[in-house]
């Protein structure tokens, strides 16, 4: 008992939807897995939302509880969505959140922004669904890699997935002309097998054909084996003129294929030590 108290929680987040309530069930089986609590989180704009949504919720745990057997509490901070959740989640020292997204179709391209803007800058990781969990959990893993060195950052959450579902990586590389940027990309290979191999863990490794671009060759890839996760990095210093146009970590977030996506930022660069064009 004491052990499992001092794992980390699985934090979800909660605003009453059915993509709530996938994110919900995504959250039940990886606390299974962890043998952890689930923290569900609401951000309300006032005392009187806070109140009625802390009614509504506290229901609700209890039956995830009862019904799943894995601890659930209630959290309904007043705040906002793009700082609150991220700020309460490294509070809790949270494992991960879990949210659901509402993809990129018509309006809702507007939601697929959000998504990103309430993870960009967060300590804790993301993993973000547009629909319910497999049967069978992340089995298969896509595992896009460029040139930037902030690549090397995911390495851990491999290992961190991987050894709960004995999960298969594929890892696509981008397929670039540029010299630097095949040496970027080359750098990164090199570090990724070396540490796949003395960890065990089985993978592929692919090239993105170079017919469009690598965000879109990406999400298509993944759709032809059938992944469980994308594991992706998000831009350092994503700029408001993301949100508007679309970054990259958008569109694979809100793919149409409604594939969930592990999310993790990068960590900030340190002052004084140089400038590398591939962030290494």
């Amino acid at each position: 008992m004491e052990e499992q108290a001092n794992k980390k929680p699985i934090m979800v987040t909660w605003d009453f939807t059915k993509k709530s309530q996938f994110a919900l069930e995504h959250g039940i089986n990886l606390s299974k897995e962890l043998e952890t609590e689930i923290i569900l989180i609401h951000i309300a704009k006032n005392d009187k939302g806070a109140r009625a949504a802390k009614k509504k919720m506290d229901v609700l745990a209890a039956e995830t509880q009862n019904k799943n057997h894995v601890k659930a509490n209630v959290m309904v901070p007043i705040g906002s969505i793009f700082t609150t959740i991220s700020e309460v989640a490294s509070d809790v020292h949270a494992e991960m959140v879990i949210m659901g997204t509402h993809g990129m179709k018509g309006m809702q391209k507007l939601i697929g922004s959000w998504a990103l803007k309430v993870i960009a800058g967060s300590k804790v990781p993301f993993i973000v669904v547009q629909a319910p969990p497999s049967s069978h959990g992340f089995k298969k893993i896509v595992f896009p890699l460029d040139f930037r060195g902030e690549n090397k950052e995911k390495i851990q959450w491999i290992y961190y997935i991987g050894r709960l579902y004995n999960s298969m990586f594929y890892i696509i590389k981008e397929r670039v002309t540029d010299r630097k940027f095949r040496k970027g990309i080359h750098s990164n290979l090199l570090f990724t097998e070396k540490y796949l191999r003395s960890n065990n863990i089985v993978y592929e490794i692919h090239s993105s054909p170079g017919k469009k671009d690598f965000t879109t060759e990406t999400i298509e890839f993944a759709d032809q084996i059938e992944a469980d996760l994308l594991l992706i990095m998000t831009t350092r210093n994503i700029g408001i003129a993301d949100y508007v146009l679309g970054a990259n970590e958008q569109r694979i977030i809100s793919n149409r294929y409604g594939i969930p996506v592990m999310c993790v930022n990068p960590r900030p660069v340190k002052m004084g030590g140089g400038f590398s064009a591939t962030g290494g």
